[in-house]
């Protein structure tokens, strides 16, 4: 698992689920999929990317 950082390159927004695909080694498609469920369903999802996007360095 190599640490999280936002991505610079690979961002939509912010680069958080980018960040999270980079370092689980999955695609960020399915990452950003799942984000967005957790958001609609949840809610939950929208605070913890804000969180996130303010906590985690850039690359």
């Amino acid at each position: 698992m190599k640490p999280l950082r936002l991505s610079n390159s690979d961002r939509k927004i912010a680069g958080v689920c980018a960040a999270f695909a980079n370092s689980f080694g999955l695609d960020a498609t399915i990452v950003r999929i799942i984000w967005a469920c957790c958001v609609i369903i949840g809610g939950f999802g929208l605070l913890a990317y804000l969180v996130c996007w303010l906590v985690i360095p850039r690359e």
